[in-house]
């Protein structure tokens, strides 16, 4: 060896780059034999795994009933990590049944303390996994710790925080994240927010109406989504109040919102909303409208089939297309509305929908034309003739 290694000092400059790849190979040699050495321990740790899972899933209904001592497994890190994953997947599939028994299970184990203490002791990925982890167990005892991370200086802690809190499904998990936003203390993405509070919510959206009252411009718009989507005719005249709001955000909102109540008060407000000074205001009060059952909201949205805004005019002509009894009498009078712009828009729509030919059908003959809306077309510019020419001449007749 010692002759060798003077020999390459013989060498010179190029005793040195035989140096460097030697050095080079020796590397080589190394990153190869950690790979391999690698995939043998991942490949053993994935077998033993799935044996085990095998094994705690052939005794699963004991282990969730207590039968098995809970330390034939508690004490086994792999074991214990297996029955933790297997129980927080059930937990978020269990019907309401089920799900009291999966629970006790957490809470007698120790798992819920476990990630309570994680979750309040760690930081990094430790800290974040156990704030996810705890949002999966739905357990209420673990709302004040996922509440206490939302003042965390990380902000990804505090989006781990939100969406743990989404995670339970408790409407006593929502109360941090809108006392966190009315104190402009919470800073997280809007949609994390969007979504948390709207799993939390569910069925309870009332309770967002409170702090709707109190917040000011994104936190109020931000809300106003969520009371939109979450919304129902158990609200009331809540949504009138949101309706007539100075944001324009809130007011689409209240018009999304709208369209799943139907009472006295929704068509009037939607009448109104449909007309409002911004253009994606009028387009959600025209896809609500689409969504009540109601015959007076034909007369409005052929008022928003001749709107200036291009979408505006498209759900609309798609919420008239829908209305299958009425469509003669529809086309009727969207011709008489004398728009072009808004007969192309109706026309395109029934194409679309796939009642075009019933309704050339009642109108005449579609043979010789490319395509039914030409057809459709054609008829409608001779009847529209038809009818110009008779008061032409009716016009030219009189004394």
């Amino acid at each position: 060896m010692g002759s060798t290694f003077s020999a390459v000092e013989k060498l010179g400059a190029a005793g040195m780059v035989v140096k460097a790849i030697l050095g080079s190979m020796l590397g080589i040699f190394l990153l190869i034999g950690f790979i391999i050495l690698r995939r043998w321990y991942r490949s053993r740790y994935f077998r033993r795994r799935s044996e085990r899972t095998f094994a705690l899933r052939s005794q699963w209904d004991d282990i969730v009933s207590g039968k098995i001592p809970l330390t034939t497994w508690r004490l086994d890190p792999l074991d214990c990590e297996i029955v933790e994953s297997v129980l927080l997947d059930g937990i978020e599939t269990a019907t309401p049944d089920q799900l009291p028994g999966l629970l006790d299970c957490l809470r007698k184990s120790g798992l819920v303390d476990l990630r309570i203490c994680e979750a309040r002791m760690e930081r990094g990925w430790k800290q974040r996994t156990a704030l996810l982890a705890l949002g999966r167990t739905r357990a209420v005892e673990a709302i004040p710790a996922l509440a206490a991370a939302l003042e965390s200086t990380s902000p990804q802690t505090r989006i781990a925080a939100v969406r743990g809190l989404g995670r339970t499904a408790r409407v006593e998990a929502a109360i941090p994240i809108l006392d966190s936003m009315a104190t402009g203390n919470l800073l997280a993405p809007p949609h994390t927010l969007k979504n948390a509070l709207v799993n939390c919510c569910r069925g309870y959206p009332a309770v967002l109406l409170n702090y709707l009252e109190q917040s000011h411009g994104p936190v109020r718009e931000l809300l106003a989504r969520v009371v939109g989507e979450l919304a129902s005719a158990d609200l009331g005249e809540e949504l009138l109040v949101l309706a007539s709001d100075l944001l324009p955000e809130v007011r689409a909102s209240a018009a999304r919102a709208l369209g799943g109540t139907n009472t006295s008060y929704t068509l009037p407000a939607l009448h109104s909303l449909a007309h409002d000074a911004e253009w994606f205001v009028r387009l959600r009060a025209v896809v609500a409208l689409g969504h009540i059952e109601n015959l007076g909201k034909i007369k409005i949205l052929m008022q928003s089939l001749c709107d200036s805004n291009r979408y505006v005019r498209q759900r609309a002509a798609w919420a008239l297309a829908q209305m299958e009894p009425h469509l003669e009498q529809i086309l009727e009078d969207v011709v008489a509305t004398k728009d072009d712009y808004a007969l192309q828009t109706f026309i395109s729509e029934l194409e679309r929908s796939g009642v075009i030919e019933k309704v050339i059908t009642a109108f005449g003959d579609a043979s010789g034309y490319e395509s039914p809306q030409a057809a459709l077309l054609e008829i409608v510019k001779a009847a529209r003739k038809q009818v110009e020419m008779t008061g032409k001449a009716a016009a030219a007749g009189a004394p």
